[in-house]
């Protein structure tokens, strides 16, 4: 009997999946709790196992295709099983695909058959068709002689270099770009299918803007004596606190004192936030993610600092557990570290606001009595949900951070 590999749900806002990468291939076998696939789904790659010990039958949801919760995946059964009406592939074989037609020079060897059947990867196929190499002359190198990818690449590779003893037919225009990756257009540019990571960020920065009046205001904080208390307690203590470390700090305790600032709408309904839970953006290869410091208002400096780099670094190396990146109150995005001097951060919903650092910058100051001494200065751009906070309460609050920063010992009191 054939058992159905279904997309998990793993969490409870979870709607759907994409299919990153088949680790295993179809006739392949595979043992219970082997992982089997890779699926991308709200932010994070997870890995899914096997539930049961068999052979890879069926894959039936490609590479970059989007599959509901519960949606099937593939099978995993007994070699010759029958799956979904039609026989599945037998062990360390592949379903039939017709040949790509190409370089002549891409085909020395007779690829190995079975049935009829030319024993080829799902990847290698579509690499093939992709690349537009006839794999029906390929060596495979995989088990029991199957194409694998990088026999068409090679393969690609050597038609290149071959040299051209015909006149080539013109080429056909190349496809739309397909679910499983990319596909170069004649003229040069790519398409790339939006999903994964990039997807989530995009619904849901769409959504925000969409359902969110916003306002953002900005503030020119002078941190010339935060940057020197830094240095000299980094220095003292052999500590490497960072100016973030600081700046989270001083939010979390600006949020315990405006707690008006902790609210959420859900219909005609108003949430008060019980938690400062704050919300740190971290920039991905391919998006951004927001691991959140539960309770930041009772952590220490030393504890803020090292709970925000282990989960920066956790979040890059896609190792968050799903409570990390859930449940924020209060966002904070900062460009400091690139140079932007100001911007308008979009709310990280159901968050009412969030607050953007920008760049610290060094000026020039005349005083009362016209000596001229330089200052660093630092803009904060806060945007909130109009709806629930207006202009002046979100001043109040902004005020509050910015007195904080400018007299750093009150930081830690």
């Amino acid at each position: 009997m054939a058992f159905e590999v279904k997309m998990p749900q793993l969490g409870l806002t979870m709607e759907e999946g994409t299919v990153t990468r088949w680790v295993k291939q179809e006739g392949d076998a595979v043992k219970a709790g082997e992982v089997i696939l890779e699926i991308t789904t709200d932010k994070l790659t997870s890995e899914v196992e096997s539930e049961h010990d068999g052979i890879l039958l069926k894959i039936v949801a490609q590479e970059g295709e989007d599959i509901p919760v519960k949606g099937l995946l593939a099978y995993i059964g007994e070699a010759g099983e029958q799956v979904g009406g039609v026989p599945a592939a037998a062990p360390e074989a592949s379903v039939e695909a017709a040949p790509a037609a190409v370089p002549a020079a891409a085909a020395p060897v007779p690829a190995p058959v079975s049935g009829g059947r030319v024993r080829i990867s799902p990847l290698a196929r579509k690499t093939a068709a992709r690349l537009g190499v006839d794999y029906s002359g390929i060596k495979g190198t995989g088990p029991m002689g199957r194409i694998v990818q990088k026999d068409v690449l090679a393969a690609a590779e050597a038609a290149k270099a071959a040299p051209v003893i015909a006149t080539a037919a013109p080429a056909a225009p190349k496809p739309a770009a397909q679910a499983a990756g990319s596909v170069e257009l004649m003229d040069g540019d790519e398409v790339v299918k939006l999903s994964g990571m990039r997807k989530v960020v995009a619904e849901r920065m769409t959504k925000s803007a969409q359902e969110i009046p916003v306002v953002t205001q900005n503030v020119k904080i002078d941190v010339t004596d935060l940057m020197a208390f830094r240095k000299k307690v980094n220095n003292e203590l052999g500590v490497k606190y960072s100016l973030n470390d600081y700046i989270l700090k001083a939010t979390a305790k600006a949020l315990r004192n405006n707690r008006h600032i902790l609210v959420s709408i859900d219909g005609d309904k108003i949430i008060k936030r019980a938690h400062v839970n704050i919300g740190m953006a971290v920039a991905l290869d391919d998006g951004l993610i927001v691991p959140v410091l539960k309770d930041a208002d009772k952590m220490g400096l030393d504890e803020i600092s090292r709970t925000a780099k282990d989960l920066a670094e956790r979040a890059r190396t896609n190792k968050l557990g799903m409570d990390e990146y859930k449940g924020s109150t209060f966002s904070i995005s900062n460009l400091g570290m690139f140079g932007v001097e100001t911007f308008d951060p979009i709310i990280n919903q159901p968050d009412s606001g969030i607050l953007g650092v920008c760049a610290v910058q060094d000026e020039l100051v005349m005083d009362e009595e016209g000596n001229i001494s330089k200052r660093q200065f630092m803009r904060i751009s806060f945007t909130f949900d109009h709806r629930l906070i207006d202009g002046a309460t979100a001043a109040k609050f902004e005020l509050a951070v910015r007195e904080l920063l400018e007299n750093p010992m009150q930081i830690l009191l």
